[in-house]
């Protein structure tokens, strides 16, 4: 009967604490992400929300799936030292899952983000090219009405 408890009580803490962290990391990165998508959607705020609500929900799809299918893994606790440790191990690998997640966000971010700025250094240029200079405008003859 002990062991039963202990291993519901262990999977109902780990379950909280990890789902409690997935919502927090995943606010941050809503909050934090939101203007590295408006500068990689060239300003256009309603795609960037649109596709930051879209990574937000694939987060906790994700991350909550992870914690839901390695909550069956590993020896189910018998006593309180094992529940501590299980709990311990688990988080450490919530964690670092959550972590390896967070990485590749950022880095999809700063690709989307250094193609953002090369179409618009890109743009920039094909526009400069296209106006004269101002020294090359000093230097057109004025057209005089006959």
């Amino acid at each position: 009967m002990y062991t039963t408890t202990y291993t519901a009580i262990t999977y109902l803490i780990y379950t909280v604490l990890s789902i409690g962290l997935t919502i927090w990391v995943a606010r941050i990165l809503f909050q934090s992400g939101q203007i590295f998508l408006i500068e990689a959607f060239d300003g256009n705020k309603e795609m960037a929300s649109a596709v930051n609500k879209l990574l937000a929900v694939g987060f906790y799809l994700v991350n909550i799936g992870f914690v839901a299918f390695f909550l069956r893994f590993g020896e189910k606790p018998t006593d309180l030292v094992e529940a501590i440790e299980y709990i311990s191990i688990k988080m450490g690998v919530v964690l670092f899952f959550l972590g390896t997640v967070h990485i590749f966000n950022v880095f999809n971010f700063g690709r989307m983000r250094s193609k953002a700025r090369k179409r618009q250094a890109e743009i920039a240029k094909s526009i400069n090219r296209d106006q004269p200079t101002p020294q090359a405008r000093e230097e057109q003859p004025v057209a005089t009405a006959a």
